[in-house]
């Protein structure tokens, strides 16, 4: 019987690549956006959506990871917290998101559990952790994106089409195409 495929550059790189794209939509909102407040909750700002994705990964590398020697960075303000601010911060916690998943990886494919973590819906190996941070962070970044429009702030195609950006290399660049020549 053969061996399944060694995965773990690709759990890695798969969650890097969703950083990417999240600090790339951050990166490229104007603006007169940061202080928009979502329709029917005028309390919750774009801003205050986008410090959750970074507040949120800090959670879940206290949660899952304090007991097992990680560090969490500190959270934003997410009343206050700048976008040049969050975009460091988000450094910080992709790394931090990145020891979590080496940890599963390291034992045996599962993150191991912690006394801290009580919210047992999500189970704890490195796929379904992997997704459930990924599937977060596209629901904001899609929360985000609907915001804009429905504010009248309609997003430059050159940014919502990088939320579809996965691949670096040249190959996955779009092409223009070439007015026919007659």
């Amino acid at each position: 019987m053969a061996q399944p495929p060694d995965l773990r550059a690709t759990i890695l790189a798969a969650w890097r690549t969703s950083n990417r794209v999240t600090v790339s939509l951050i990166q490229s909102l104007p603006a007169e956006l940061w202080n928009v407040a979502v329709p029917g909750v005028p309390q919750r700002t774009i801003r205050a959506i986008a410090a959750h994705l970074h507040n949120a990964r800090c959670m879940w590398i206290k949660t899952l990871g304090r007991e097992h020697g990680l560090t969490a960075p500190p959270r934003v303000d997410h009343r206050r917290v700048a976008p040049r601010q969050l975009i460091a911060a988000l450094k910080g916690s992709s790394h931090g998101i990145e020891a979590l998943l080496k940890l599963g990886l390291a034992s045996e494919g599962q993150v191991p559990p912690s006394k801290g973590y009580v919210w047992r819906n999500l189970s704890l190996d490195v796929g379904h952790v992997l997704t459930y941070f990924v599937a977060h962070e596209a629901h904001h970044r899609g929360q985000i994106v609907m915001v804009a429009r429905q504010t009248g702030h309609r997003l430059p195609r050159e940014v919502t089409a990088r939320l579809w950006q996965w691949k670096t290399d040249e190959s996955a660049k779009p092409r223009r195409r070439q007015a026919a020549r007659a």
